[in-house]
């Protein structure tokens, strides 16, 4: 589980601290700021604090991203860089988890 003080819920404070961020992080693209802002759009439908609870397929189609071994490296890079936290659900009818972190929190 990630620590309450680690979640941003502030949609606009979590975009614009990722777009500051991405710009120096060079190991971020395109499809890397596509997919944050599909989650970002997911999070403000579901008008939740909690983590957001979404099936890869919908942040594909609203990221473009027509691959499932892209969407899934990509996610794992936002994790693994410490833009999200992800825990993917293998369950067919659960969505996976996922918290919007604030920059420079893992």
């Amino acid at each position: 589980m990630v620590a309450l003080d680690k979640i941003m819920v502030d949609f606009k404070a979590a975009f614009h601290g990722f777009m500051q961020a991405a710009v120096d992080d060079a190991r971020l693209g395109p499809l890397h700021i596509s997919l944050y802002a599909a989650i970002l759009h997911f999070y403000s439908v579901q008008e939740d604090q909690g983590p957001l609870s979404v099936f890869g397929k919908q942040l594909m189609q609203y990221a473009k991203i027509s691959s499932s071994n892209t969407y899934h490296r990509l996610i794992q890079e936002l994790h693994r860089y410490g833009y999200i936290h992800y825990i993917p659900s293998y369950n067919p009818v659960l969505g996976s988890l996922v918290y919007l972190l604030k920059q420079g929190c893992k």
